[in-house]
């Protein structure tokens, strides 16, 4: 029997407070952002950040990238959900309820 388990599609979140009183905080602030973008990662809220991963072992892979680009001072937390979690999620604006983000085709051809 084949084993599965890390084929199981996961939303992998970064949620951090990174302090920006200097210019050297606000690069780092700033560097640490635009990482999370180039790997893929989407706003969700100010300081919310998530990523569509296709397996928990892609999850991994982008956890560890999250790891290394951590900046010296502030907090960061990664959280992975199933992506059936992330869908059950409730999201407003104002008091409308809106949809939650759609996982990304698999392939895209551009």
């Amino acid at each position: 029997m084949t084993d599965l388990s890390g084929y199981r599609a996961m939303w992998l979140l970064a949620m951090f407070d990174l302090p920006v009183e200097t210019a050297e905080l606000k690069r780092n602030y700033s560097l640490f952002r635009k990482a999370l973008l180039k790997d893929g990662f989407m706003m969700l809220q100010y300081s919310v950040y998530g990523r569509f991963c296709e397996s928990e072992d892609a999850a991994d892979v982008h956890r560890k990238r999250v790891r290394r680009w951590v900046p010296e001072e502030g907090e960061v937390r990664v959280l992975a959900l199933t992506d059936r979690q992330f869908a059950k999620m409730e999201v407003f604006r104002g008091k409308r309820r809106v949809q939650v983000e759609e996982e990304p085709p698999l392939l895209q051809l551009m």
